[in-house]
């Protein structure tokens, strides 16, 4: 009898910058909108099954559209009352998604900016294939 075996790869089409922090999450938004110029709104919480049975879990959720290049920022949380959104990485507080097109350039001066805020202790960028928990940033 032929087997055939079916490889499922989870297409990452997203940047993804961890930002550390002590500041609640509307306070982030607020200076990463005053410095940088963006328009960053809440919208509903981010709800993601992290464990089989359990109810969701909920991580605020802002979002801004840059019209000018139809790509979306998310600024995410990664501690909720139930645990955190990507459990291995406990030390980053909230995550700031890129989706659809953004140059390496631009995302380069972006990391230098954000680092630039004097409340923010550090925003790297991630690698999203290297992140176990990834299912849980896909919405």
């Amino acid at each position: 009898m032929n087997r055939k075996i079916l490889k499922f790869e989870i297409d990452l089409d997203f940047v993804l910058i961890a930002v550390t922090t002590s500041l609640k999450d509307y306070r982030v938004c607020y200076l990463i909108n005053k410095y940088l110029n963006f328009n960053f709104a809440r919208t509903e919480d981010l709800s993601v099954d992290i464990y089989p049975g359990a109810p969701s879990s909920r991580f605020s959720l802002f979002l801004y559209k840059w019209e000018a290049s139809d790509t979306d920022f998310y600024f995410i949380g990664n501690k909720g009352p139930d645990g955190y959104l990507i459990p291995e990485m406990k030390k980053a507080d909230y995550f700031l998604m890129i989706r659809n097109y953004i140059d390496e350039s631009d995302l380069d001066n972006l990391v230098s900016a954000l680092n630039r805020i004097p409340e923010i202790v550090a925003a790297v960028k991630i690698d999203p294939k290297k992140i176990k928990s990834r299912e849980n940033l896909l919405f």
